[in-house]
């Protein structure tokens, strides 16, 4: 009769042991290699709504940003005469949004023009569906967040008009996708 209560203190602490152990994992865990602190690969921005400027497209036809609202947008700065950076960039916004199959349609890119210089017809025709928009000398130039000269980045901006993300002209595509399709996904605007 004495070893019944020895096996069923072995028991109760055997069991005591596996419920603790996950606990104490999971803080061993956290300590030694902690999460990071984010998830996102664009560099996240808390900035106001963009100003809904009166601007024309390279037609002469009159744009606000507001034309836009409801949508994910791509958002890009660069002159007309684009350089290869240029067309690196729309290539990049064109492709990203061709990534996201039947989520595409929620997703928009423009392109800001600084100057009143003519847009090669090759572009034009390369990255169809990309509003072309004149903005040089607009105050909504100035409200972009850039530590760089602005056409240094690819900006993303929400269905409400806040700019969101902001990538580097250089950055890898196939993160800028995770962080993309987890947008999407998130998201009930848009």
């Amino acid at each position: 009769m004495s070893e019944k209560p020895a096996n069923n203190r072995t028991s109760l602490w055997l069991i005591a042991a596996l419920c603790i152990a996950p606990v104490v994992a999971s803080y061993v865990a956290y300590y030694l290699s902690p999460p990071a602190g984010h998830t996102n690969y664009g560099e996240l921005l808390n900035s106001p709504p963009l100003p809904d400027a009166s601007l024309r497209l390279v037609d002469g036809t009159p744009f606000v940003m507001s034309a836009l609202r409801g949508k994910w947008i791509f958002l890009t700065v660069d002159s007309a005469r684009c350089s290869e950076e240029c067309r690196r960039k729309l290539f990049t916004m064109r492709q990203l949004r061709a990534t996201q199959g039947k989520e595409m349609n929620r997703l928009e890119r423009a392109w800001l023009i600084t100057d009143e210089g003519m847009v090669a017809e090759q572009i034009t025709s390369d990255f169809v569906g990309t509003w072309q928009v004149r903005a040089g000398g607009n105050e909504l130039l100035a409200r972009l967040p850039a530590e760089r000269p602005i056409d240094d980045y690819i900006y993303l901006i929400d269905p409400l008009g806040n700019i969101v993300l902001r990538y580097a002209r250089e950055a890898d595509p196939g993160r800028m996708i995770k962080d993309l399709t987890r947008l999407l996904k998130t998201s009930r605007i848009g």
